[in-house]
């Protein structure tokens, strides 16, 4: 009786052995890839705990997180000959835990391969200005690159981002000076332009101010308001200059038909005074 006894506990004890040895625990973020005497099962566990025949199966754990890999920095020649130095970061996942297990022995190795290459073929294919400022389009090109043959190893690229593009030290002065240049042209058409508009608007002025004269007395009175209100000792009267020009004029014309009136009044005269010299009197010599 106490043989069978040890005999139950001794086979209880075999049984939890096998299961224990058998048991497996699958987290969350994983998925668990059962081979079967060398041979792949057609379904994958989920998460949580899961039994395994001993002996016979043995379980490859598949992680399905976004995982987030770094392109090392790739040189090389853009399309209008500038050498340049570019990295990127990849962001993947796994999407089919039976064919990152079977179909490619390293699918971390293999994407960082394959990002580094698309990477290269992608700078020899764009311009420099693409590079620095047409990066979105850079993206999308890059990442189906990268996603074409990933799909077959059950990967899928997320998003694909160039971090940092190195030029070289001769190339970032010149673009230095080639933006300092544009800046300057700027501020000159700026200029211009305000002081093209700056004169259509005093020549509008003019117009409206010549076709009404009391614009220009309220014009000349809210100067005089402007420079009293400084409330110094000095008050300054602005005097139009046409004024004292028509003044000149009047005063030349009134001259003039002055010297023509004492001609007309006596021609004898004139004529004499015109025919005549006039001899200085001379001292005589003689005289003591």
């Amino acid at each position: 009786m106490e043989g069978t006894v040890v005999a139950v506990v001794l086979v209880a004890l075999l049984v939890l052995l096998v299961l224990r040895s058998g048991m497996r625990v699958v987290n969350q973020v994983e998925r668990g890839v059962v081979f079967r005497w060398g041979k792949a099962l057609p379904s994958y566990r989920q998460p949580g705990i899961t039994f395994l025949i001993p002996f016979a199966d043995r379980m490859r754990k598949v992680n399905t997180q976004v995982a987030t890999m770094p392109v090392p920095t790739q040189e090389g020649i853009t399309r209008d000959n500038v050498s340049v130095k570019v990295d990127a970061v990849v962001y993947f996942r796994v999407t089919d835990p039976l064919r990152a297990a079977i179909e490619v022995q390293d699918y971390v190795f293999a994407v960082g391969q394959v990002a580094q290459s698309s990477l290269r073929s992608i700078i020899g294919k764009s311009d420099l200005d693409d590079l620095l400022s047409d990066r979105e389009r850079l993206h999308e090109g890059l990442a189906l690159m990268i996603d074409s043959p990933a799909a077959g190893w059950g990967v899928h690229i997320d998003r694909v981002e160039i971090k940092d593009v190195q030029l070289p030290e001769s190339l970032k002065r010149s673009m230095s000076r080639q933006a300092e240049a544009e800046r300057e042209r700027r501020a000159r058409v700026i200029t211009a332009d305000g002081e093209f508009q700056a004169a259509q608007q005093l020549a509008n002025a003019s117009r409206i101010m010549s076709d009404t004269p009391e614009a220009m007395q309220l014009r000349l009175l809210q100067t005089v308001v402007e420079v009293a209100a400084e409330k110094n000792s000095t008050l300054v009267m602005p005097f139009p200059v046409e004024l004292l020009r028509y003044f000149d004029r009047a005063a030349q014309n009134l001259g003039a038909q002055n010297a023509g009136t004492q001609n007309a009044q006596n021609p004898v005269a004139d004529l004499i005074a015109k025919s005549v010299p006039v001899q200085e009197p001379q001292e005589n010599a003689d005289q003591p």
